[in-house]
């Protein structure tokens, strides 16, 4: 049901389902999966969906026909307490892919929104399943708070040759060596040592994932 209206307030607008997932801000494999009933919004979408096309949640979950908003705002975090009010967002630039496996480069132009509270200066998306022990899929999107080094550890982008993996980082300077390790028992860690390191370069510290944002 939540698919179907979705469908039906997309069309009213004369949009195609490209067009309706950039006007909300959402992921187009996301948007596409809510209308086919594959996966359902969560609260705080929900939201979003109704603000933008002026309709109550009811009408949205098919609690009711009458798609005209008898909701507040006051009113409606008392309505439905699961919800929660969304946060002041900031957006954020997709400057390209980021391999979970071998490294990978590429420039896109597109922005994903976050909350203002949460400081990362760019988000990469992810492509393999090297990371998936640390519930990073293929097509998440990594967000990175640009440093020149990390701890022991944390997950980082970094470059290779001016391409770009997705790993944990371990620097060891008394030894001229840095292991890139994944977070899936069928890959290897990346090692490199001496003048290696000179290709080597931290571009920054993963700081939070969005999940199904292919």
């Amino acid at each position: 049901m939540i698919g179907e209206r979705i469908k039906q307030l997309r069309e009213s607008k004369g949009y195609n389902m490209r067009q309706m997932a950039s006007a909300l801000n959402l992921p187009y494999t996301t948007y596409v999966n809510y209308e086919k009933g594959a996966r359902e919004p969560n609260s705080e979408q929900l939201i979003l969906i109704s603000k933008y096309f002026g309709v109550t949640i009811d009408y949205i979950m098919g609690r009711t026909d009458t798609p005209n908003p008898t909701e507040t705002t006051e009113n409606l975090f008392d309505k439905y307490p699961q919800i929660k009010p969304l946060p002041e967002m900031k957006k954020i630039p997709l400057v390209g892919q980021v391999a979970c496996g071998k490294p990978i480069y590429c420039e896109e132009d597109e922005w994903f929104s976050v909350p203002k509270d949460i400081k990362a200066d760019f988000c990469l998306r992810c492509k393999g399943d090297s990371m998936i022990n640390a519930r990073i899929h293929d097509g998440d999107i990594v967000f990175i708070r640009a440093c020149p080094e990390v701890e022991n550890g944390q997950i980082a982008a970094v470059a290779i040759d001016n391409e770009v993996t997705l790993k944990r980082v371990y620097y060891y300077p008394e030894k001229h060596k840095i292991v890139l390790n994944p977070e899936n028992p069928k890959y290897e860690p990346f090692v490199y040592t001496d003048e290696e390191l000179n290709d080597i370069r931290i571009l920054g510290r993963a700081v939070v994932f969005l999940s199904g944002a292919k």
